[in-house]
């Protein structure tokens, strides 16, 4: 099951007019124990024994349930839908539901083309609103969409009735003092993406702080994380405000968000504004729709110049790819395809992207290709019974036999990960959900990323990365061209090696893979913003 529902605790508010009969009430279901799972659960079996067409007791059924028994919270969610052909919550939970799962039976295109008209007419009440980093994997919304859905969520779900009084009225330090706030700071692909940058900050120049109300895990990572930092605060156990303070008393000059409405997120606490500055970056690749988020950090590939209207923040473009990669990765040799569970004489195709990323039009042109490229096989993260089933059934259903499509067990380190993606030959990248860290790994290693960029920030991550490296004929613009190149490249043995050998020759010299470069120009994005502020300061004072 997608992690998405592990720690998103509310994807959906709707904050009902007093009195209405039937109002839904949010169901905090990450929080609940065993055994107030299984008492929420018999509670409800109860009222829809004596009701069975009670909309409220299904809806929090099968967000209760979604987790452990998807089949069944996609039957609380049909049910509803049959009862109120309205119902957005419903329908939003049952698309989420058919794209973790990969279950694509019903036919998905009519139900993302009813989602969005639902979707407008939902947020057309100003008392709903739709967590926005659940829209990146659904086909066809456009960055406007994305940014009205960042916005509603941000006024009805991060921002305080009570505004902070901190006054930031000192004078500038010798050192601009930065604060990483982030619920990844352990085994997480943000902390492996960024954790190169954090070591080589300039001391001279800046003082780092982190903020981490993730899980403490052991780590090597989080070992190495917190030897990073000149001062690495755990602040599991604070309230948002409690945090807020311990900022501001920190005199941080730039917060920096690095979570986003991503996870187990607490951008709330930059709705106390703790800090002058604050930056949203990395972790969540959109706008987060909040007047107290003051930049954007980005590249001109996943944000061209003509796009930023679409994000609420100024964007700050780097002059690479806004995506760090860590250079302290290992590259160890590659085990033989049979110890991957992979044939030896096969063209391999793969992908390790998160499978809520595939949508049906993708898994289509990969099938294509399959049946195409005789030879070939697919290669994907394994995943649960149910959704390898469904995506077996898929393959079946569009001429290709299942076996070819090959799952990748997991792996007790991401070392021996990275190692095994040297016996593929093409990572076919998602839109418009992008691989982001997975095609960090797969470039690190030497093997080539044919991507389709889109017009939004999360569809066009892979192109920034791929742009960076100077190997700008892996980007395609639609699904055609994607699917022409990748054919192109699994028959020709001589252009996909040419690509191969290239990239294993720039990786070693390329500024995309140069932690001291990227933190130089991060840190000059940095003194721009702190410049900014002092200059606006110091002018509405005279």
């Amino acid at each position: 099951m997608s992690i998405l529902f592990s720690f998103i605790k509310s994807i959906f508010n709707v904050k009902p007019d007093a009195g209405k009969q039937g109002a839904l009430k949010n169901l905090d279901v990450a929080s609940l124990e065993l055994s107030e799972f299984s008492d929420e659960q018999e509670k409800l079996r109860k009222v829809l024994a004596r009701n069975p067409n009670n909309i409220d007791a299904l809806y929090k059924l099968g967000k209760l349930v979604q987790k452990h028994d998807p089949t069944e919270a996609i039957r609380c969610y049909k049910k509803i839908i049959s009862l109120d052909s309205t119902h957005f919550p419903a329908k939003f939970e049952l698309l989420i539901q058919m794209l973790t799962q990969c279950n694509w039976s019903n036919n998905q295109t009519s139900i993302i083309r009813d989602f969005k008209k639902s979707l407008h007419k939902s947020l057309a009440n100003a008392r709903n609103s739709i967590n926005p980093f659940i829209l990146f994997s659904i086909p066809g919304l456009t960055p406007e969409e994305h940014k009205l859905c960042a916005v509603r969520w941000c006024k009805t779900q991060l921002y305080l009735e009570k505004k902070s009084n901190y006054r930031f009225d000192r004078q500038p330090g010798k050192q601009i003092r930065i604060g990483y706030l982030s619920g990844d700071f352990h085994q997480h692909p943000v902390a492996i993406q960024i954790a190169g940058i954090f070591e080589h900050h300039d001391r001279n120049s800046f003082h780092i702080s982190a903020y981490s109300y993730g899980p403490h895990d052991g780590s090597t990572i989080r070992k190495r994380l917190e030897k990073s930092f000149d001062n690495f605060c755990d602040i599991r156990d604070e309230t948002d405000s409690d945090v807020a303070d311990r900022i501001y008393k920190d005199n941080i000059d730039i917060l920096v968000d690095l979570t986003g409405h991503t996870g187990n997120s607490r951008s709330r606490i930059l709705a106390f504004r703790p800090a002058p500055i604050q930056v949203n970056f990395l972790g969540y690749a959109g706008t987060m729709g909040c007047d107290f988020v003051d930049y954007l950090i980005a590249d001109q590939f996943v944000i061209p110049e003509d796009q930023r209207d679409h994000y609420v923040e100024n964007v700050v473009w780097l002059p690479d790819s806004f995506m760090p990669i860590d250079a302290k990765r290992k590259r160890l040799s590659a085990p033989s395809r049979k110890e991957c569970g992979l044939p030896d004489d096969v063209f391999v195709f793969c992908c390790f992207n998160k499978l809520l990323k595939i949508t049906p039009d993708i898994f289509e042109i990969w099938c294509r290709l399959l049946k195409a490229v005789e030879n070939s096989v697919l290669w994907i993260p394994a995943c649960p019974p149910q959704t390898e089933a469904n995506l077996r059934r898929e393959a079946v259903n569009r001429g290709v036999d299942n076996q070819r499509i090959i799952f990748a067990e997991k792996l007790p380190n991401n070392d021996m990960h990275l190692a095994r993606l040297q016996c593929a030959d093409l990572f076919l990248d998602t839109t418009p959900y992008n691989a982001h860290a997975t095609c960090s790994d797969a470039l690190w290693m030497g093997l080539p990323v044919l991507t389709c960029a889109g017009d939004t920030f999360p569809s066009r991550v892979a192109g920034s990365m791929l742009t960076a490296l100077g190997v700008t004929d892996l980007i395609t613009y639609n699904t055609d061209d994607y699917f022409k190149t990748a054919l192109e490249l699994a028959t020709d043995h001589n252009k996909l090696s040419a690509i191969r050998n290239k990239l294993k020759t720039i990786r070693s010299n390329s500024r995309l893979f140069d932690n001291q470069i990227y933190a130089r120009n991060l840190e000059r994005a940095f003194i721009a913003m702190h410049d900014h502020h002092t200059q606006t300061r110091m002018s509405a004072n005279t």
